[in-house]
């Protein structure tokens, strides 16, 4: 039968002061991890918070901004974050597409798959420097390290705490082939984490990156970020259907997030629900995102039948299954059991 690693995600709204609180809550419930977004926080401040409050719980940046941010600074903070834990710690990693790289933070976005590849580089080098295993010496097309004195040198980690893992999370062939060259995990975006999707383009793209350079697939754990409808019945489950389809609608109206709908044969979608954008009627998104096209892409279930309905769509696709904890605490004690069936327990 097959098990997976199950991770949780978190509201990027919840306040700073309420992270502890609900990392303990996912570590209550018997998750393997934490999946901590950038959006309106800054994402190691976040998981520092999630980890001071936790004791085994990895904590994992899914994704932070690699192209916004110096290689050296990322460095000290993942070490700091992995040395502070424990090794529970994993560094995320992804581009974010040109608008925000571009607009919202006013830095280049040139290159971005080149850009992230020296950037993970970089951050490798930095580490390795930390642990004294070579000097700084790193060269690339975007990035030159090459000084770091004993005085800014970080003491080496233990032996026993587990230096941060590369993760990395994206959706288009090159970054894909990227990841299969360079992270020791990868994280499939909502909106591209059907199993056509993995089967068809993730996995494969993994896989060419991986033989490049004499790796194989099985070497990265694979955790997909898909959506979920779930609740406690049957009866509840409409809502969470329109909570959904509204998230869905706005995701999917993005560029770079068309390749599941172009699987199916739905490209035309993205360039509608863009146009309602344009013209500002962000209330009619969901109009357009139809039960066909919400019941393919997103599985349904409630909480006893979700490991039942995640074998049926996920089984040998992939490790690892980014599920919410419920809205409602009530439902903590429905998801519990199921999250250790997932994992075997």
């Amino acid at each position: 039968m097959n098990t997976f690693k199950v991770y949780a995600g978190m509201d990027p709204r919840l306040p700073i002061s309420a992270v502890g609180e609900h990392a303990r809550r996912v570590e209550a419930l018997g998750y393997d991890g934490l999946h901590i977004a950038e959006t309106v926080h800054d994402p190691f401040l976040v998981s520092m918070a999630a980890l001071q409050a936790t004791e085994k719980l990895v904590v994992r940046t899914s994704v932070a901004l690699a192209l916004v941010r110096s290689p050296m600074a990322v460095a000290y903070t993942a070490w700091d974050l992995a040395a502070l834990s424990g090794g529970r710690f994993q560094l995320g990693l992804g581009t974010q597409i040109r608008q925000h790289i571009e607009r919202r933070f006013g830095m280049a976005f040139d290159n971005p798959v080149g850009r992230l590849r020296d950037h993970i580089g970089a951050v490798k080098a930095c580490w390795r420097a930390f642990d004294g295993i070579e000097k700084l010496n790193f060269e690339s097309k975007n990035y030159s390290l090459t000084l770091l004195t004993p005085n800014f040198t970080p003491d080496a980690l233990p032996d026993d705490v587990a230096r941060p893992s590369i993760w990395m999370g994206g959706v288009n062939a090159s970054l894909l082939r990227a990841a299969g060259e360079l992270a020791d995990g990868f994280v499939t975006h909502p909106t591209n984490s059907h199993p056509r999707y993995l089967a068809e383009l993730c996995r494969p793209g993994l896989e060419a990156g991986a033989k490049a350079v004499g790796r194989r697939l099985e070497d990265i754990e694979i955790v997909t970020g898909t959506q979920w409808i779930l609740e406690g019945d049957v009866s509840a489950l409409a809502d969470r259907r329109e909570h959904n389809r509204r998230l869905l609608a706005f995701l999917y109206s993005t560029p770079a997030y068309e390749r599941t709908l172009e699987l199916f044969g739905w490209k035309d979608l993205a360039g509608v629900l863009r146009s309602i954008i344009r013209e500002n009627k962000w209330d009619e998104l969901r109009d357009h995102v139809n039960d066909e096209v919400l019941d393919t892409l997103v599985p349904q279930a409630t909480y006893d039948e979700l490991p039942r309905v995640a074998r049926e769509w996920f089984s040998g696709l992939c490790d690892g299954l980014l599920i919410a904890p419920p809205p409602d605490p009530k439902n903590d004690a429905l998801l519990a059991p199921a999250i250790a069936e997932l994992q075997g327990r």
